[in-house]
């Protein structure tokens, strides 16, 4: 197996441990507030809080990537979501719980960005595109494996036997970092690097280090929020919405779930390869539009079959997206800065599109899902108008250090 190929297997296989460490949560929740006698706040909090561990994490791992290297670090972040997990299992309070998925949230934030960095740096420019979906679809792959998983452990072994599943993927960091290379493109820039001013200013720093630079950045989060906020207003609530307005039962929710997931893989696929072939910009516009039409329009869907093949054209445009995030902040960042920003930027959208379930809930109470469905779809128009101000990617933002 050649590098190219090394680097997407161990990023996708990052992605799918993440995804599926992360849905354990939502597959346990109930035993888990049963157990420790919490209300549905309480137990809601444990998501916020993984998901400001992710943030945290992603700054911090993405900094040590970028000074002490790729797989390194990468490996260290599967080794602390993997202990965060296990450690979830023997929790004997909620406030050990918050904590123990803070830690796990630490790994998982770091992760991303770093897999995403090496996929960058060993994949040609017009291939990044598909590469980059390629590993998107891992996080696909974590949900399908926990929900396999929780069927066979928690009605058996109960949803702490669940969590100490997360320790397995210590195994596969050992392998990682026996069987992938450094990234080539680290290894260089580290050989040609020199101690200058610039590298005292930090790493964080270098993300707003011009007004230029200071501009993507804020709007590259921007889009990442919306991306995270789509996705978690729509995966979260949507199947109880279809409940009310359709009369779907929860067999025909869950249906739907696995309709709209495979409408979700195939788009990433799509986005990747109409990234390579038309660039950044235009497979964005594309998609985001799509997506803006598809939601609002999807408030009107009737009848099983249009609900059906609704959603699996709103997950199609609206998570096809995914995939390309991390070869787009990528693209706009050198290599001494790109771990740092790919985690910062996408973990930013984390923690503050996360929030949006909240607000989703709260227009449902007051109004309904046609209402809802409009205020995604202005999410997505939001994130195409900051898409505009990007601009086109010919050199890097902030120049390698010399």
């Amino acid at each position: 197996m050649n590098y190219r190929n090394k680097t997407v297997v161990a990023s996708v296989a990052g992605l799918t441990l993440e995804g599926m460490d992360i849905m354990f949560i939502s597959f346990a929740m109930s035993m888990i507030i049963a157990e420790f006698h919490i209300d549905l706040a309480t137990g809601g909090l444990i998501s916020s809080i993984t998901n400001i561990g992710m943030l945290a994490g992603g700054m911090i791992f993405g900094i040590l990537a970028d000074k002490f290297g790729r797989v390194r670090i990468f490996t260290y972040t599967i080794i602390l979501f993997a202990i965060g997990t296990a450690l979830t299992g023997l929790a004997t309070n909620i406030e050990q719980v918050y904590v123990f998925r803070f830690i796990a949230g630490l790994g998982a934030g770091g992760e991303y960005g770093i897999g995403m960095a090496l996929v960058a740096e060993a994949w040609p420019k017009n291939k990044q595109g598909r590469a980059s979906s390629y590993v998107s679809i891992g996080a696909q792959y974590g949900v399908i494996l926990a929900a396999l998983l929780s069927a066979i452990i928690l009605p058996n072994l109960g949803w702490r036997a669940l969590f100490f599943v997360g320790v397995l993927p210590v195994i596969f960091a050992f392998i990682v970092r026996k069987n992938l290379d450094e990234s080539p493109e680290w290894m260089e820039a580290q050989k040609q690097k020199k101690v200058v001013n610039k590298q005292e200013k930090g790493k964080l720093l270098q993300l707003f280090e011009t007004k230029r630079t200071a501009m993507t950045t804020i709007s590259l989060a921007i889009m990442a929020t919306v991306q995270i906020a789509g996705y978690n207003g729509l995966m979260i609530w949507l199947p109880s919405m279809l409940q009310q307005s359709q009369g779907l039962s929860v067999s025909s929710s869950a249906l739907w779930t696995i309709s709209t997931a495979v409408g979700m893989i195939i788009g990433m696929l799509t986005f990747g390869q109409f990234m390579d072939r038309f660039g950044a910009k235009r497979a964005f516009g594309i998609f985001l539009l799509a997506s803006a039409c598809a939601v609002f329009l999807y408030s009107y869907a009737e009848g099983s079959a249009g609900v059906l093949i609704g959603g699996a054209i709103v997950g199609f445009f609206s998570n096809g997206m995914f995939a390309g995030y991390g070869a787009l902040i990528s693209s706009y960042y050198p290599v001494q800065i790109r771990s740092t920003a790919t985690n910062t930027i996408f973990n930013f959208g984390r923690a503050i599109g996360g929030l949006s379930p909240i607000l989703v809930g709260y227009i449902l109470q007051s109004y309904d899902m046609t209402v809802v469905m409009t205020y995604l779809a202005v999410l997505y128009i939001i994130s195409f108008v900051v898409m505009l101000s990007l601009k086109n990617i010919h050199e890097r933002l902030v120049p390698t250090q010399r």
